[in-house]
């Protein structure tokens, strides 16, 4: 049974953007799915998530520990510091010989202190690194795996639509790339956030944009923007904890996060923004949809100024 993928109880530990996307093109295909999300235990935040889940035919359970229980494969896709939390949460219940696909964006020490969690419980961890943008991928992501049973899952996972190769057969190696990348996209996405919306103010953010493309003209600047504002706005507080994720990383290596520390700072005012009601109401439609970075720049020099 563990060697025909369509035939497995697949678990997600994570009902959020990437859970929902996966969710979705598993059950496209007949894959039995569960899900769980600490957000079903607030009838605040649940009914979004079990309207998805009748819609598609995903079960959902009542804890980490119950989807673990019943789960042959488990994907954990959830906020960068419940990394480890979650492996405590699953461990005890695992199925002996269930793999555990970790995709959170965490550092090579948190992904091998789950590691330990899942393997001493008798699963079988593997971190995976994500390496672009979910939506536009949808299930066929780029995913690189690392550790002991990578290799033995990747071609599993791929008969399902994955696209995931193999880093190493030594844990960490995946989540230092996804790490390291980091530091430059989601250090991107906060200057970007950060100067335009400076330059917004002094009146001279053509002027910036029209530089940029002199400079880097394989770039559309005026796309990528808005696409980082939109990003960060619904996205920011998941990408702050990334990135001081980001920085442990950084730290490990001998090296004092400079940029990094000021890139999560920037991506969790922003969220703090969101939350706030900068840019409307979360739930809705176009929230976080501005084709045109300037409105949301506009937005938060409105409330800067309201600060003075």
């Amino acid at each position: 049974m563990m060697n025909n993928p369509r035939t497995w109880k697949v678990g997600l530990v994570g009902y959020g953007e990437v859970g929902r996307i996966l969710a979705e093109d598993l059950r496209a295909q007949g894959v039995v799915v569960s899900a769980y999300d600490l957000k079903l235990d607030s009838a605040a935040t649940a009914g979004p998530l079990q309207a998805h889940a009748a819609q598609h035919g995903v079960q959902l359970a009542a804890s980490s520990a119950e989807l673990a229980a019943g789960a042959d494969f488990i994907v954990s896709a959830v906020t960068a510091s419940q990394t480890v939390p979650v492996a405590q949460a699953c461990a005890p219940a695992i199925q002996k010989g269930a793999f555990f696909l970790d995709v959170n964006s965490a550092s090579p020490g948190a992904k091998q202190r789950a590691a330990s969690l899942i393997d001493s419980a008798g699963g079988r961890y593997v971190e995976g690194a994500v390496m672009t943008s979910v939506p536009p991928y949808r299930i066929k992501v780029p995913l690189l795996l690392g550790g002991a049973f990578a290799l033995e899952l990747a071609p599993l996972i791929n008969s399902l639509g994955f696209a995931a190769k193999v880093a190493s057969h030594k844990l960490g190696v995946a989540s230092a790339t996804k790490m390291c990348r980091s530091v430059m996209i989601k250090g991107l996405e906060a200057m970007v956030i950060e100067s335009f919306t400076t330059a917004r103010h002094y009146g001279v953010e053509d002027a910036v944009v029209a530089s940029l493309y002199e400079t880097f003209p394989g770039i559309d600047w005026e796309k990528q923007a808005a696409y980082f504002f939109q990003r960060v706005i619904e996205h920011g507080r998941r990408r702050s904890e990334e990135v001081r994720e980001v920085t442990e990383t950084v730290r490990d290596a001998g090296l004092t996060p400079w940029s990094t520390s000021g890139t999560a700072e920037r991506q969790a005012w922003v969220a703090d923004g969101a939350d706030a009601g900068w840019f409307g109401e979360k739930r809705s439609p176009e929230f976080a949809r501005s084709a045109d970075w300037r409105i949301e720049a506009d937005r938060m020099l409105a409330q800067v100024s309201k600060k003075d």
